[in-house]
């Protein structure tokens, strides 16, 4: 099933029922604040470091990017399903792969041990 998180706006969340609230690697140290009953709160990790820090910080999960090329602007080197894997059997919790997801690229990820894949482009027709 597909989830619903917003970006960094607990109170739009809410507001429009999503099913959580996705904090940018800067705002990972607010996670514990922000539980609520049902929802899912995850943190963006752009290093090992960050993503052990996002989940230490209460991230139900975190979201490590960039996996593969992205048009994203935002978008830093893509890290790549090796790296990934690894930075998953490191890390110790729940990890989601984003960045140049697709249905090419999703099927690389298999063996990397995530928990889900968050995507943009996998959306765009």
């Amino acid at each position: 099933g597909l989830l619903l998180l917003i970006g960094a706006d607990a109170a739009l969340a809410a507001k429009v029922g999503a099913d959580g609230v996705h904090l940018p690697e800067r705002l990972a140290h607010r996670a514990r604040h922000l539980k609520r009953p049902g929802w899912i709160v995850t943190a963006a990790a752009h290093s090992a470091l960050a993503a052990r820090r996002g989940l230490a910080f209460g991230a139900d999960a975190v979201v490590v990017s960039a996996v593969f090329a992205s048009n994203s602007p935002s978008a830093g080197a893509p890290i790549g399903p090796l790296r990934l894997a690894q930075l998953v059997r490191t890390t110790g919790g729940a990890v989601y792969g984003l960045g140049g997801i697709n249905n090419k690229t999703a099927r690389r990820l298999m063996p990397a041990g995530l928990v889900g894949l968050a995507a943009v482009e996998a959306f765009r027709t």
